[in-house]
């Protein structure tokens, strides 16, 4: 390495470059099923690819067909000619290939389960209408259908069942979908998310609440019952401690609060 960041820098030397960056940069893209599209090597000077490693014919070729080309060609050449380096190339190929075989595993063949949530939000209006929206987050892979039910019967338009899901940035994803509902107090809205991780769907249930108006009559009946049972059972305490009327006490015989 250090032979040819020499052999680089006395060439570049007589082309008045001044002060350069060389570094090598190392490609290993991979397909949708894992396997390693192509390995690339080259040399980069100041952001340029200088001398390009070609995978296919297995020897180094010159890239940079400006004023450094015949440096490049050059170079090409040289490690050509070099057993070390061809071999450094091929040993960091097959490092690619099981490296991203390994890094595939766990994460592009990786299934992450969902977590489903609905938030409902009531609208302004006087017609009582919530806007329900289902959220599907943190699942891998990105393909999930999500369907919307009422009282266990589907609803909603058709194109809420393909949802476009949006990278995380952590090789989940998240969708949402979103229902116009009028909901009367016996229904049940579900969310349902299938996904590949499991053959069941994830769902989420979510019930409407009483009315601000209702929420004030069920309260106050509530209240109304329990006064109505505190006086009922008092009254029920002091009739049965009462002596009955025309009661005479005999000798000898006890009662509630007398003496013998």
């Amino acid at each position: 390495m250090r032979l040819v960041l020499w052999l680089i820098s006395l060439a570049l030397s007589h082309h008045g470059a001044g002060g350069f960056l060389l570094h090598i940069a190392r490609e290993c893209p991979v397909a949708a099923n894992g396997s390693v599209l192509w390995f690339s090597f080259n040399f980069v000077f100041n952001k340029n690819p200088l001398v390009c490693y070609n995978d296919h014919d297995r020897l180094f070729e010159a890239c940079d067909m400006g004023l450094l080309y015949k440096v490049a060609q050059n170079l090409a050449a040289f490690l050509n000619h070099q057993s070390a380096w061809l071999q450094h190339v091929a040993t960091g190929r097959q490092a690619c290939q099981s490296q991203s075989q390994q890094l595939w595993g766990q994460t592009g063949q990786r299934m992450t389960p969902p977590s489903v949530r609905i938030v409902p939000i009531t609208l302004p209006n006087p017609s009582g209408t919530v806007q329900l929206t289902c959220y599907v987050w943190g699942f891998y892979p990105a393909t999930v259908w999500v369907t919307w039910q009422l009282n266990g019967r589907p609803v909603g338009p058709r194109e809420n069942n393909v949802t476009e899901a949006l990278a995380n940035g952590d090789w989940t994803y998240q969708t949402r979908i979103t229902l116009l509902a009028t909901p009367q107090p016996t229904d049940t809205y579900t969310c349902l998310a299938q996904h590949l991780s499991r053959v069941q769907p994830y769902q989420d249930e979510w019930r409407p609440g009483l009315s601000p108006g209702l929420t004030v009559k069920v309260s106050v009946a509530v209240v109304v019952l329990a006064l109505g049972l505190i006086f009922l059972i008092t009254g029920m305490v002091c009739w049965r401690r009462a002596p009955a009327q025309g009661y005479s006490r005999l000798s000898g015989h006890n009662y509630p609060g007398g003496s013998t």
